[in-house]
């Protein structure tokens, strides 16, 4: 099955499966925010580091599995498989879209 995905949002999940950290950070606006694990990062280096180091710390990559919408967010049902208690989890990321780009990711 293909998933019908924003440019934008495939390309973030292709680049961080391949580990591509400024293909990764084009993803976003220059404003963009990630909450992951409870924590709030802002900006492409910020993106950068993050994902760089949550490579580090979990060596995971996340396929999608399907795409809804809510409240006017991309909801991305996620299977996330890497070196952590429980690997795989599945799930959601949930995208916030501005002129083509990412805005907003929250993951969990």
């Amino acid at each position: 099955m293909t998933l019908e995905l924003a440019p934008a949002i495939e390309r973030f999940f292709e680049a961080q499966e391949r580990e591509d950290l400024e293909a990764l950070a084009a993803c976003f606006t220059q404003t963009a925010r990630v909450h992951d694990e409870g924590k709030t990062v802002k900006g492409h280096a910020a993106i950068k580091h993050w994902m760089a180091a949550a490579k580090a710390k979990y060596n995971h990559v996340a396929k999608p599995l399907s795409v809804s919408y809510r409240d006017g967010r991309v909801v991305v049902a996620t299977r996330l498989t890497g070196s952590f208690p429980n690997s795989p989890l599945d799930v959601d990321h949930t995208f916030e879209m501005s002129d083509g780009k990412i805005a907003y990711l929250e993951i969990g």
